[in-house]
């Protein structure tokens, strides 16, 4: 049994006893309206499945809040590189970055709707979000680079591209993989949250806040747990992907 197994096992009981607390707490409220069962909201989200709406509402989501994601980190890896190149640069950037993450997705999100329609608020935002975290953690990367090897480098005056794919790459990987999974957490909750607070068409924000809107408990339960389900899933494809990228190259 290897690790990941070893930790799937270990968090079973977590997951039963906490399923327990939330079958017993809604027995005692015994209104399905205030708190459904985990039967009824799974009984819920099985019928939702049976849909092509709700595959088409969920595959709309995912693909904005990638798009948001994608960009955070072509611009991250990229503002990474030049603020590490110049001092000047680096003390016009990281003021921007600090805001970014100081400053609340929803007063980011209302600001951005008087500048975009609703439909690519959530691409924004989730690039705000996850733009500073791509940034710190590659330009942590770079500075980590042995600087050894770098001179080692110089002296064997090896090209430029063979220091950045023997060097640099290996040196930055590991930053960068944490910081795409990183960026593609808080980016998935940040850009939910604006389909929340905007209401696009197609899209699982819409259907939470409808939810609530209409008091269809069981169905905002439901909508949540594929919230959670497919944070996990995302981040546990990409980290894999860019496993296999680092392990090829």
């Amino acid at each position: 049994m290897n690790r990941q197994q070893r930790q799937k096992v270990n968090s079973l009981p977590a997951l039963i006893f906490w399923t327990a607390v939330w079958y017993l707490a809604a027995l005692v409220f015994d209104n399905p309206l205030l708190l459904p069962t985990p039967v009824q909201v799974l009984r819920c989200l099985v019928g939702m499945m049976a849909t092509a709406s709700f595959w088409k509402i969920t595959a709309i989501s995912i693909c904005r809040i990638l798009l948001g994601v994608i960009l955070a980190v072509i611009l991250g890896t990229v503002l990474a590189v030049l603020t590490e190149k110049s001092r000047w640069l680096n003390m016009l950037v990281a003021p921007a970055m600090t805001a970014m993450q100081a400053t609340p997705v929803a007063s980011f999100t209302i600001l951005v709707l008087i500048w975009l329609e609703r439909d690519f608020v959530p691409v924004l935002i989730c690039g705000m979000m996850g733009l500073p975290i791509v940034w710190n953690s590659v330009s942590n990367g770079i500075r980590m680079t042995d600087v050894q090897l770098l001179e080692m480098a110089k002296v064997y005056r090896l090209s430029k591209l063979r220091i950045f794919r023997r060097i640099y790459v290996p040196s930055v990987m590991p930053f960068f993989r944490m910081a795409c999974s990183s960026a593609l957490g808080l980016g998935w909750k940040a850009g939910i949250a604006a389909e929340v607070l905007t209401v696009p068409r197609s899209s699982i924000g819409r259907m939470i806040s409808e939810s609530k809107l209409y008091l269809m408990t069981e169905d905002l339960f439901a909508w949540t747990l594929v919230v959670i389900i497919l944070s996990l899933l995302l981040q546990k494809t990409v980290l894999r992907l860019l496993q296999g990228r680092a392990d090829h190259a």
